[in-house]
């Protein structure tokens, strides 16, 4: 068989569309999406009178002139991971004044973007005979979960085992170690290693297995992010990297040696590392810039045949 993985969209409505399009481009009969699937922010866009809108995205202001042109930064701004909420400077007081008013807002952007997720892919996938499996990540919140099972066409894996066909299982977790975020789906080492061994312990041949894994093992070079100061800015402008992986996933993989380990959540990890017989690999993310990195893997019988890290 053989599968697209991806992972970390955060929003993006362009990656989506390629993730879905990948099984056709790519001539797979599966994809995999490894976690985050949610944005980050709402960007206002408002209305300042004359047919004129105001909208500030990634610290640039810019002052759209028409309807067309408010459309299109809509596109825009979907397609960097954020949700354009179109609104008047009254709204924008209400708002800020009024912090559940936000939230609810940003909930109901992301409960509607996942939705309208779910229904293009069941609308691209119908009757190509392609699998698609999905697992949420330590950014996402719980909410989206029903809506992702109510797909016809996607499937709902966290926490499951699946056959990917005859020979392999894959277990799948978006759940990490802690974060400085304090995200959704983060827990200490000892938590998230129960998590893995239950269902670990229900994989029937676990040497033929694939881990979809969404933090990536300590210090496999697939797990290195820039240093952070206390304050949560970069340290030495940028440039010190450390690893942030999870020694939990670092135990199961050298505990029991799977056929492959999937790996995403640190985006400037992309590559791939050798544990004895264990191939990990992590897609890395660019969302923001709407290019969709992932891995095409050939998967034998036995063994891991080809594979390539794409970007698209």
């Amino acid at each position: 068989m053989k599968f697209f993985f991806a992972t970390d969209l955060h929003g993006s409505e362009i990656c989506w569309k390629k993730f879905i399009s990948s099984g056709k481009f790519y001539e797979v009969d599966t994809l995999i999406l490894g976690g985050d699937m949610t944005g980050k922010a709402i960007i206002p866009i408002i209305d300042q009178g004359n047919n004129r809108w105001k909208v500030t995205l990634l610290e640039q202001e810019t002052i759209l002139e028409g309807k067309e042109a408010v459309d299109k930064m809509v596109a825009t701004i979907q397609n960097r991971g954020y949700y354009p909420h179109v609104t008047n400077p009254d709204e924008v007081e209400s708002i800020a004044k009024n912090p559940e008013i936000s939230e609810k807002l940003f909930s109901d952007y992301v409960l509607q973007t996942i939705q309208r997720w779910m229904d293009y892919a069941d609308q691209k996938l119908a009757g190509t005979g392609i699998k698609c499996y999905v697992c949420p990540g330590n950014d996402d919140v719980f909410e989206i979960d029903p809506v992702i099972a109510s797909s016809k066409t996607v499937q709902y894996v966290e926490g499951k085992v699946i056959w990917l066909d005859e020979y392999h299982e894959m277990i799948s977790t978006g759940w990490s170690n802690p974060t400085p975020w304090d995200t959704h789906r983060e827990e200490d080492e000892d938590a998230l290693l129960a998590r893995m061994e239950a269902m670990i312990s229900q994989v029937k041949n676990v040497e033929n297995s694939i881990f979809s894994l969404h933090a990536p093992p300590y210090g496999s070079g697939l797990d290195e992010a820039p240093e952070l100061t206390k304050d949560m800015k970069l340290a030495y402008a940028g440039r010190s990297m450390i690893s942030v992986g999870s020694k939990s996933v670092l135990k199961v993989i050298e505990k029991y040696q799977p056929l492959l380990a999937l790996h995403g959540h640190i985006h400037e990890g992309k590559g791939t590392r050798k544990y004895k017989r264990t191939l990990c690999i992590n897609a890395g993310s660019q969302y923001e810039q709407g290019i969709l990195q992932g891995i095409v893997v050939d998967l034998q019988p036995k063994k891991v045949g080809s594979y390539v890290l794409t970007t698209g």
